[in-house]
């Protein structure tokens, strides 16, 4: 039996985080794509593709379930194979199948990415030991955003190619998304014959998933019970309040038609605009609000790093009233935007480690990020509905009133953190 020991982690680890990065472009990304190329307007857009968020939600419930039954290596190769088979037969279906099977479809690949997520960085714990998983945590970060670079850029940018060579959109996604699956069996034919067998990958002994569920509602409650348990959730909630508004209407806005306020650009250039230059630009960011939070610490950042989020927004509503022509003002109010926001989104998770800090840390953590997938979920289910009553411009208005809203919240929640805490 092969332990993670005896196999190189480059032979695996990359391989399994590229597994944790692409299906999630594909549900978050792709599908706003695919169903605006399907003219669904943007009302339903922003609902359905919010909805599908949820499974991400749910990862806090279904984590007991990888934990007490079968193996999480087990578990990591079925979800897996069962993304493969989704995506395929999606590509396949797409230019005749009914929407709500398209959905079904999107769906059930948020919810096997979801156990997928669960299933991997469980094992990635069971396969290395302590200083392997600190040397290799850069690598698979790296490899799940460069997955995320090609969900979200290259399969709009090759969708796009197809098209300008005449073909028609539907189609095009149809054809794309087809290859990408035979990449992704590949890869996961790979990773079944290269991940190892640890000892140590079994269910736990005793454990049920009743009792499980009993002990994930005390750790609930435990976590409600938080002094100041309030601010922090309104916090969580809020702070990003302008960013959620604007992501889920991004990709409508440039994809739209002058003549309903939108850009009119095609896929190829909202996959480099989107999926690309701002992807870079939102690393790029994220690096350097990491070095300033280990540098001043949490309560010095906090309101720079709101601004810093929130204002860049103010591109959007430039774009609209403006609908410059030429794509490389686009590709710089993207690059702004995404830049300010993976500065701004470090104190939002130095927030949560904070918050979290104490006994079961790791659970009331986890409990953070249920939070902060609703942050972005909730406004997403309305943001197109606000945006087809009211307009492009008076939208992306609406979102710079919002930042307001994020000040606020910094502000308060500023007032209660450890000068200390974040510094070296």
């Amino acid at each position: 039996m092969r332990s993670g020991k005896n196999i190189n982690p480059w032979a695996w680890v990359p391989t399994v985080y590229i597994f944790e990065g692409l299906p999630n472009a594909i549900v978050n990304t792709v599908s706003l794509m695919v169903f605006k190329n399907m003219g669904m307007p943007n009302d339903k857009l922003t609902l359905y593709t919010s909805l599908l968020s949820f499974p991400w939600i749910l990862k806090i419930v279904l984590s007991p379930f990888v934990d007490t039954i079968g193996r999480k290596r087990s578990w990591a190769a079925a979800m897996q194979v069962l993304m493969v088979v989704c995506t395929c037969v999606l590509g396949l279906t797409l230019p005749k199948c009914a929407l709500s099977l398209i959905l079904v479809l999107f769906l059930v690949t948020a919810f096997a990415s979801s156990i997928h997520d669960i299933a991997a960085d469980g094992f990635y714990m069971l396969g290395l030991d302590e200083h392997t998983q600190s040397l290799f945590v850069g690598v698979r970060n790296t490899f799940f955003r460069l997955a995320l670079l090609c969900g979200q850029g290259l399969l709009a940018i090759i969708a796009g190619v197809f098209q300008a060579h005449g073909h028609d959109a539907v189609l095009s996604w149809s054809w794309t998304l087809v290859g990408c699956s035979a990449v992704m069996a590949l890869v996961a034919l790979w990773d079944v014959l290269a991940m190892p067998r640890p000892a140590a990958d079994k269910p736990h002994k005793g454990a049920d998933v009743a009792s499980t569920v009993k002990d994930l509602g005390r750790l609930f409650v435990s976590f409600i019970t938080k002094k100041e348990i309030v601010i922090a959730v309104v916090f969580m909630l809020l702070y990003r309040l302008p960013e959620a508004f604007s992501i889920k209407m991004l990709i409508p806005f440039l994809k739209d038609a002058p003549e309903v306020g939108g850009l009119g650009m095609s896929d190829v250039h909202v996959g480099l605009a989107n999926g690309t230059i701002g992807v870079i630009a939102l690393l790029l960011g994220g690096i350097l609000g990491g070095l300033a939070g280990g540098k001043w610490g949490l309560k010095k950042c906090l309101l720079p790093m709101a601004l810093s989020l929130a204002l860049p927004c103010v591109v959007y509503l430039y774009l609209a009233l403006a609908q410059p022509q030429g794509v490389l003002p686009v590709y710089l109010c993207i690059a702004v935007d995404q830049f300010g926001y993976g500065f701004g989104f470090t104190a939002y998770t130095l927030y949560m480690l904070y918050f979290s800090r104490g006994d079961y840390q790791t659970s009331h953590y986890a409990f953070c990020t249920v939070l902060m997938t609703f942050s972005m979920m909730l406004p997403g289910l309305v943001a197109g509905k606000i945006q087809m009553q009211i307009g492009y411009p008076a939208f992306f208005g609406m979102v710079m009133v919002c930042c307001l809203v994020t000040v606020a919240v910094t502000l308060i929640v500023r007032r209660k953190v450890d000068p200390e805490y974040g510094k070296k």
